[in-house]
C-alpha cells in the first residue's frame, strides 16, 4: 500500500476512533460507535444506534486490520461484533434486508480476514436472504420483510455476501441477473432503486452502483468463462456510467448526510474492487480498473483537500468536492423516519459520513497497492 494513502487511511481511523467510539453503556469489553460528533447525553448513551451504520464500521475495522494488522485492533473487532448483538436485543438479524447484508458483509470478512467469528451468525443471515428469495412476486428480495417493494440496495449486497459465503453462488448469480434484467435503465446504464408493485422506483443513487459493481465483480471472479465474460462486460458498462453520470471531474457525487453520508463510501469501497479484482486482460477489462482507480483516487485526492483538521485529525465532507463544515452541538439532528435515517442539519455531524472519508481513504490505499487482478482472488 502507499504510505500516503495508509497513513491517510489511519488518522482516519484515529479520528472515528477518538470521536466516536464508546462502551455500549458502560459495560466492559463493549464498543459501538456513538452515531453523531459533537454528541448529545442520548447519543453518548446509544438511545440511538443505527444498525447498518455499526455494520460499516465493522467493515472499516476489517480494512484497517488488513493495512496494519494490529492485536488492538482485533479486539476492537471482536468488541464491536459482540455489542451489535447486545444492543440488537441478543440477535444478529432485524426486519431489514439491506441492514442484514450489510453485517453479513462485515462478518463474513472479520471471519476470514480478521480471525473474528462468530459461527452461527453467517448461517442465520444467509438463510434470511435464500428465503427471502420471490421471483413469483416480482423479486429478487425485498428490501424489508412483510414489503413488496424489491431494489438494488437489499439484492446487491446479499448479493455479495452469497458469492462468498458458502453454496450459494448459483443464488448470487440469479440476484445479479435480476438487477440486470430489472433495474438497468437503458439510456445511461445505471442502475435504478427498485421496484415496487411492478413499477420503477426511478432514483439513481451512487451506492446502488457501488454494490452492484461489487456484485458483478465477485461473480466473475467466481464464476466459469462463458459466465465470466457476462459479469465482466456489466462491470465495464457500469464502471462508464458512473464515471459519465455521477463522478464529475472523477470526484464521486455526495449525497448529504444520515444514510446518504455513506452513499459513496460504498461505491468507492466497490470501485476499488473492480481495481484490483475484476479479472481478464481485454482492454475493456483494462479500461474498467484504470478507470475504477481514477474515480477513487481522485476522490480521496478531494475529500483530503477538502477536509476540516481538528486536534490533528480529519474530519471529512458530506460532500467531496467541496470544504468540509465543521458540525456544532446544535442545530436539528439525524432522525430515523419510514425506514431510513435523515441528515443532520450539519450532515458531517453524522458517524456516517466520517466512515464513508475513512472508506474512501482505505479504498485509496487499496487500489495504490500492488495487485494482480488476474489471479483470480479479490483483494481485500
Amino acid at each position: 500500500m502507499d504510505q500516503l494513502w495508509a497513513n491517510r487511511a489511519a488518522s482516519a481511523e484515529a479520528a472515528v476512533a477518538q470521536r466516536h467510539l464508546r462502551r455500549l453503556w458502560g459495560l466492559p469489553a463493549t464498543q459501538l460507535g456513538v452515531v453523531a460528533w459533537p454528541p448529545t447525553r442520548r447519543d453518548r448513551l446509544f438511545g440511538t444506534w443505527h444498525y447498518w451504520w455499526q455494520a460499516h464500521l465493522l467493515d472499516c475495522l476489517v480494512d484497517a486490520q488488513l493495512r496494519d494488522p494490529q492485536p488492538r485492533r482485533q479486539v476492537s473487532i471482536n468488541r464491536q461484533v459482540r455489542s451489535h448483538r447486545l444492543c440488537n436485543n441478543f440477535r444478529w438479524t432485524n426486519s431489514y434486508y439491506d441492514d442484514m447484508a450489510w453485517l453479513a458483509i462485515a462478518l463474513e470478512r472479520a471471519a476470514r480476514l480478521a480471525g473474528v467469528e462468530r459461527g452461527r451468525a453467517l448461517p442465520k443471515l444467509a438463510d434470511q436472504f435464500v428465503t427471502a428469495w420471490v421471483p413469483e412476486d416480482g423479486g429478487g428480495i425485498p428490501w424489508r420483510k412483510q414489503d413488496r417493494f424489491f431494489n438494488a440496495p437489499a439484492n446487491g449486497p446479499a448479493g455479495i455476501f452469497l458469492a462468498r459465503y458458502g453454496d450459494h453462488l448459483e443464488r448470487a448469480e440469479q440476484m445479479g441477473d435480476w438487477i440486470d434484467r430489472t433495474l438497468i435503465d437503458p439510456q445511461t446504464h445505471l442502475v435504478f432503486d427498485g421496484i415496487k408493485a411492478g413499477s420503477l422506483v426511478r432514483a439513481q443513487y451512487t451506492y446502488c452502483q457501488g454494490v452492484v459493481l461489487g456484485l458483478e465483480t465477485e461473480l466473475a471472479v467466481r464464476t466459469g468463462a462463458e459466465a465470466r465474460a457476462r459479469h465482466a462486460a456489466r462491470v465495464h458498462r457500469l464502471v462508464a456510467a458512473v464515471d459519465e453520470y455521477m463522478a464529475p471531474a472523477g470526484v464521486l457525487n455526495g449525497s448529504g448526510g444520515g444514510d446518504g453520508g455513506l452513499f459513496a463510501g460504498i461505491t468507492a469501497r466497490y470501485l476499488a474492487l473492480v481495481a484490483t479484482a475484476l479479472p481478464g486482460d481485454s482492454a475493456d477489462d483494462a479500461v474498467a480498473r484504470d478507470t475504477a482507480r481514477a474515480m477513487v483516487l481522485a476522490s480521496a485526492r478531494s475529500a483530503w483537500d477538502n477536509r476540516q483538521t481538528v486536534d490533528g485529525l480529519p474530519l471529512f465532507g458530506a460532500f467531496w468536492d467541496r470544504d468540509a463544515e465543521m458540525p456544532t452541538a446544535g442545530g436539528a439532528q439525524a432522525q430515523f423516519v419510514e425506514g431510513a435515517v435523515n441528515a443532520s442539519e450539519i450532515p458531517e455531524r453524522d458517524l456516517s459520513v466520517q466512515l464513508s472519508g475513512w472508506m474512501l481513504m482505505e479504498a485509496a490505499g487499496k487500489v495504490t497497492a500492488e495487485s494482480s487482478p488476474q489471479t483470480g482472488v479479490p483483494r481485500e
